[in-house]
């Protein structure tokens, strides 16, 4: 028991460590919704699996898909008469050539909660800039009320911002750790009052846990884990997943649910959890201790997964900097993307959690890239026996920037095996599962909320024309160039400029390096 109150109060002290930003501005970008919207010309993808198809013409009426409509063939003109007809009033945008998905679902995301005073425009607006509609918030740790304001505000967009689901850190609100069953219902009961749609768990006892779940799922709450190694040796993936729990984070637990030969990770003499450089670098060191691919334990372990119904949602592109520190440094974006105390958060520190580059070596980036070859193994294989793999990002921490993350993430699934429409499945409809919104929002299809991402180049060819900074090339003229981007994001039928929002971002964080001066 003194093991999980310590735990829980770490994660109270986590989520209260950063003061929470200014909330989001009144809306100030977007146009819409429009009573009919056609989007005239495009490529479409449509987040199910399908390969793209187009020219088509969509026709949006009342935020809802009404018709898709495939006017021609690649190459040549337009069959004008098979296009839906434009009525009086109608706003029609021209997408010729434009790729057309469905919206992006973050499924791990933190509007704040890393670094003090962190705008709430600032995540939300990269978000939408990077084609992300939805988020699911993994623990509002800035607060309940302060999340639950922005949820309010975004499903009313009267602010610039994806849909915000809300899920809550198990234990936030309360004075005192819950430390009996009881307790744990009776949270649940209350959060579930005040609109959360799930709960988000770093470990807890047994017990405890079950009932958390147990009135969980009587409340149709979701619900995600973070398997803390200090509670992981009685709650690993395969023990949280059979009393109910729907998704874990990152890859911790999985490992430990694969062990052969032990039942403890290998911990050096000197591993101190507090110490963030022990906590890292020893789990990037602890695949190597599970179970390989294709053997029995291997296979029993997907395999029970899998008849639960249980989600991956592996945040790849969150631990990076743990293989390739300089890289992480030295991302295309921060000189105009990054803010001032963001990047401070971001330097070594042994206050601050992620920051653990203390004393990093080649030994430890040569473990991480090991560690990440076998945990891209499981993903790959979860995928391809019919597994739900879903997209995160985690950004806020570790040298990671919101919606930039998320598109390196797409990378990565891509490393570890998945082909390009697996990867865009993961972002789209698998996510929708996960959050049981797939009736309304995941894929392109009649009848569904028009939660779009359109893009003047193929994603499907190279992920990284997706980049607020665009894809470095060479052009036709033997110059470099920057290339892509995302040029609309359409939200509950609300069309963004991507463009504009990345201006804002620019001003933004010009602004706060003049004043940090």
């Amino acid at each position: 028991m003194k093991q999980i109150l310590l735990l829980i109060g770490i994660m109270l002290s986590l989520s209260a460590f950063a003061g929470p930003g200014v909330k989001a501005p009144d809306k100030d970008r977007g146009e819409g919704p429009y009573k009919r919207l056609i989007l005239r010309g495009g490529i479409m993808v449509n987040g199910e699996g399908a390969p793209a198809q187009g020219p088509v013409d969509i026709v949006i009426e009342n935020d809802r898909i009404k018709r898709i409509v495939s006017v021609g063939h690649p190459g040549v003109p337009v069959k004008q008469n098979k296009r839906p007809q434009a009525k009086a009033g109608d706003k029609e945008i021209h997408v010729e050539g434009q790729y057309i998905l469905p919206g992006f679902i973050n499924m791990h995301a933190h509007t704040g909660g890393s670094a003090d005073n962190i705008p709430a425009e600032y995540a939300l607006k990269l978000w939408l800039a990077h084609g992300i509609t939805t988020v699911r918030e993994a623990g509002s740790f800035n607060g309940v009320d302060w999340v639950m304001d922005h949820v309010k505000r975004s499903n009313e967009n009267s602010i610039v911002a994806p849909r915000i689901i809300p899920y809550v850190g198990f234990g936030m609100g309360q004075k005192e750790p819950i430390t009996t069953p009881k307790q744990a219902t009776q949270w649940v009961n209350n959060i579930a009052k005040k609109g959360a749609k799930g709960i988000k768990f770093f470990g807890a006892p047994p017990e405890i846990m079950k009932a958390a779940l147990d009135e969980a799922k009587n409340q149709g709450l979701g619900s995600m884990m973070h398997h803390a190694q200090l509670e992981v040796t009685n709650m690993n993936v395969v023990n949280s997943a059979r009393l109910g729990l729907t998704s874990m984070e990152h890859w911790y637990g999985l490992p430990e649910a694969l062990f052969e030969h032990q039942h403890i990770q290998n911990y050096s003499p000197d591993y101190n959890y507090n110490n963030e450089q022990d906590r890292f670098g020893e789990a990037g060191r602890l695949w190597e201790q599970a179970a390989k691919p294709n053997t029995e334990k291997w296979e029993s372990v997907r395999d029970e997964l899998l008849a639960l119904d249980f989600t991956l949602n592996p945040t790849l592109t969150i631990y990076e900097a743990s293989r390739d520190l300089m890289r992480e440094m030295n991302a295309d974006w921060h000189e105009e993307y990054t803010l001032p105390t963001l990047w401070n958060f971001f330097q070594p520190s042994r206050y601050a959690h992620g920051s653990y580059w203390f004393d990093w070596t080649t030994d430890d980036e040569i473990a991480w890239k090991k560690n990440f070859q076998q945990w891209m193994t499981f993903l790959n294989d979860y995928k391809n026996n019919g597994g739900r793999v879903t997209t995160g990002e985690d950004a806020g921490y570790i040298f990671k920037i919101y919606g930039f993350g998320y598109i390196r993430e797409l990378e990565l699934l891509r490393e570890a095996g998945f082909n390009a429409l697996e990867v865009i499945q993961s972002a789209t409809i698998n996510g929708a599962e996960a959050l049981g919104m797939a009736d309304d929002i995941g894929s392109i299809r009649i009848g569904k909320k028009a939660d779009l991402v359109i893009v003047g180049e193929n994603p499907l060819r190279n992920f990284k024309v997706l980049y607020g900074t665009g894809h470095f090339r060479l052009d036709e003229n033997n110059k470099p160039i920057r290339a892509g981007g995302v040029n609309y994001t359409i939200k509950d039928g609300i069309v963004y400029d991507a463009k504009a929002l990345l201006s804002d971002l620019r001003e933004m964080v010009k602004a706060a390096k003049l004043e940090a001066q």
